[in-house]
């Protein structure tokens, strides 16, 4: 089983996730979307396995400065936008054997579930 998370290392969120995987003993790549940005094809399958609606930062400086055409944007458009500015991708997202099984991180009951833990 291989579990990449992706996120930016002084996110909040991102902290959370790491450190209750590390008190798991849980093995994950971290993946610094600042560094790395995620490509055209992965965000894609990601909106395709969790919706783009999920995928949104709506907390972020980036998506407030988006205009309120955002509002009707379709997913191609979604895909697009984030494949142009990570920092409009909701964090941390989790890769499980290549695909995208949760964004977030509030409750450890369904990490666990969605990584199959």
């Amino acid at each position: 089983m291989s579990i990449q998370v992706y996120g930016i290392p002084n996110c909040g969120t991102c902290k959370k996730a790491l450190t209750w995987l590390q008190h798991n003993k849980i093995d994950y790549e971290f993946i610094n979307t600042k560094e790395t940005s995620p490509d055209r094809e992965q965000i894609q399958n990601w909106v395709n396995s969790l919706g783009s609606a999920s995928m949104r930062n709506t907390s972020g400086q980036s998506y407030r400065a988006l205009g309120d055409e955002k509002k009707t944007w379709t997913d191609e458009q979604w895909i697009d936008a984030f494949t142009k500015d990570a920092m409009l991708l909701k964090r941390p997202v989790f890769v499980k054997d290549g695909t995208a099984v949760l964004v977030g991180f509030r409750d450890e009951v369904v990490v666990t579930a969605k990584l199959g833990l």
